[in-house]
């Protein structure tokens, strides 16, 4: 979803070493708060602050990803940010993550400036995260360097974490990416998650599991569901491969 009104509140004046936060709410109403009560702006259901533009020939590829931790779809200003959304939703210390959350609008020593961050991510122990995904061309100039050190510091003094990303690491990509597919919920198979669980209760390769069913190509796309949401687990240090050893997870645990 886009803003359904234009930008239309502003500090009367931002005073040095002040800032404010422009947003949202998910009824779409405007808002704006002093960045000292920022901590308690649940950013995770923020509708987007500003519009991701698309048009012909335009160099980033903007889209919506569908999130299976929150069963909603957010949208997206690039394929590398796209990336990164996938590996939050695989991330099982994620709770909830919304896009292009809010912009900063402030005053330091080096005078105003404004930022809207790419990803807001809000974990499971109730700590946020901030991210801006950046062409990791792009990550060493200057003014890229100036506004995520000034956001780094925003975010310290709120309580948040704050990071800038570039490509992500190729095999966990490689992995996520997979299993994305798989990240959906089940229909047809869905009554072999418990025996395929029970069998791995001792780590088992997935070749070796799936083939244990009459249709082991069904089998193998539930096996793949559950290692998308932490069912079964397995060294996602390796490339996944049939030989990769899964092992059924302590639910009650992860409750």
């Amino acid at each position: 979803m886009t803003p359904p009104t234009p930008r239309t509140l502003r500090p009367v004046r931002i005073a040095r070493d002040r800032a404010y936060i422009h947003y949202f709410d998910p009824g779409g109403t405007e808002r704006l708060t002093p960045a000292g009560h920022a901590a308690a702006v649940a950013f995770e259901d923020a509708l987007p602050a500003r519009e991701i533009p698309s048009y012909a020939g335009q160099h980033h590829t903007p889209g919506h990803y569908w999130a299976a931790t929150t069963d909603r779809m957010v949208g997206y200003e690039s394929y590398l940010e796209s990336k990164w959304m996938k590996l939050l939703d695989f991330d099982p210390e994620v709770a909830a993550f919304s896009a292009q959350p809010f912009t900063i609008e402030a005053h330091d020593a080096e005078g105003a400036w404004q930022h809207t961050p790419d990803l807001f991510v809000r974990r499971r122990d109730g700590s946020a995260l901030l991210l801006d995904v950046k062409d990791p061309n792009r990550m060493h100039v200057p003014a890229v360097v100036q506004q995520a050190r000034r956001t780094a510091s925003l975010c310290e003094q709120i309580g948040w974490d704050y990071d800038m990303v570039g490509e992500p690491d190729p095999l966990r990509w490689a992995t996520v990416s997979w299993l994305a597919g798989y990240r959906r919920p089940l229909r047809a198979g869905k009554d072999l998650t418990s025996p395929l669980r029970r069998i791995a209760q001792k780590a088992v390769p997935i070749g070796e599991l799936v083939s244990f069913q009459p249709v082991p190509e069904l089998a193998r796309a539930v096996v793949y569901h559950l290692m998308w949401h932490h069912q079964l687990t397995f060294d996602q240090t390796r490339p996944l491969r049939d030989h990769t050893r899964v092992r059924a997870a302590d639910l009650r645990r992860a409750a």
